[in-house]
């Protein structure tokens, strides 16, 4: 049947209607906020090409810790810029490093009141940019880098991390990861599995924000846009080697493989709104060309909608907030 018997709209008229119908809603609960800290930093810095998020200090941290804790945000995705860089990313392996002393006070902030998780990747370590150690021709040394992988979990796990996410697109990182985990006493730790994570010109603004030192891009490790099939492959992988979690990288221009992982993933699935979606709609928003928290909404839903189960947006404090006032 159709017209005048089936008429849509009906479940349109008003906001009470739509709210009652929605396939889709998002919480705070969903969401997880990625944060940056900077060593030697006096204030927190703003990052010029990201409107509203800064390289935090210790102090401002642990305050957007304990205010996405308020807010009911699940999760926040710690980043650690360090003052001294070397070919080996050796800083990632202090225990009073930038990121594992900003895992411990961060969790010595929040308890388990916050899943606290650590980014286990060697590019804002290295002098070169890379997120892993370089052979004699300067091509990334997958199987050398995995050694120190193991050694970067244990320490961020020692500080008390409750998920570690491995993202440099190693191949085996998962299970030398885990592995090492294990050996280490740490069975509890949780890995998210970046497994679908793709080279994208949407990355620009992180490179400020970890003030990277790349020369070059990652196409020899990180995916290609061209392919949707080998995401499937990637994620079969990362399940395989004890993944607990999977993600998917970038979010907003890759809906699809986000929509393939989520129904076939037998774990829950993330996806991260990197920096660059983040960018573009701050700064269509500054020109007064769209709206801007309609768009933020709308732009976070579609990614639940496609299939994650959480979201990574820098956006995830303010929007656990809209969501509480609604």
């Amino acid at each position: 049947m159709s017209f005048p018997h089936h008429r849509p709209r009906r479940l349109r008229t008003t906001p009470a209607m739509r709210r009652m119908t929605a396939e889709h809603r998002l919480a705070p609960a969903d969401l997880i906020l990625p944060a940056f800290i900077r060593e030697g930093l006096s204030e927190p810095a703003p990052i010029t090409s990201m409107p509203g998020v800064v390289q935090h200090t210790t102090d401002s941290l642990k305050r957007a810790a304990v205010e996405a804790v308020d807010l009911g945000v699940s999760g926040i995705m710690l980043f650690g810029v360090p003052a001294v860089r070397d070919a080996r990313g050796t800083a990632s392996l202090d225990p009073d490093g930038v990121l594992n002393k900003a895992i411990r006070d961060v969790r010595a902030e929040v308890g388990d009141d916050l899943v606290v998780m650590g980014d286990v990747c060697l590019d804002e370590f290295t002098d070169h940019g890379h997120c892993g150690v370089l052979d004699a021709n300067g091509y990334v040394d997958n199987d050398a880098t995995l050694e120190i992988y193991a050694q970067m979990a244990v320490a961020q796990a020692d500080a008390g991390a409750h998920v570690l996410g491995p993202s440099g697109m190693m191949d085996g990182q998962i299970a030398v990861i885990r592995q090492a985990l294990e050996e280490a006493g740490h069975q509890n730790t949780a890995l998210l599995a970046y497994a679908a994570k793709y080279a994208s010109a949407f990355y620009g603004p992180f490179r400020e924000a970890v003030d990277s030192q790349l020369k070059g891009d990652r196409r020899t490790y990180q995916m290609d846009a061209a392919n949707r099939r080998e995401a499937i492959i990637e994620v079969e992988l990362d399940l395989e080697e004890g993944a607990d979690m999977v993600m998917v990288k970038p979010a907003m221009s890759y809906l699809d493989i986000l929509a393939d992982v989520a129904a076939m993933s037998p774990v829950p699935v993330a996806a991260y709104q990197i920096s660059g979606e983040y960018a573009m709609i701050e700064a269509a928003a500054a020109n007064g060309w769209i709206d801007r928290r309609g768009a933020i909404t709308e732009s976070v839903l579609g990614i639940k909608r496609a299939g994650a189960d959480m979201v990574l947006t820098y956006w995830a404090s303010e929007l656990a907030g809209w969501l509480k006032e609604s």
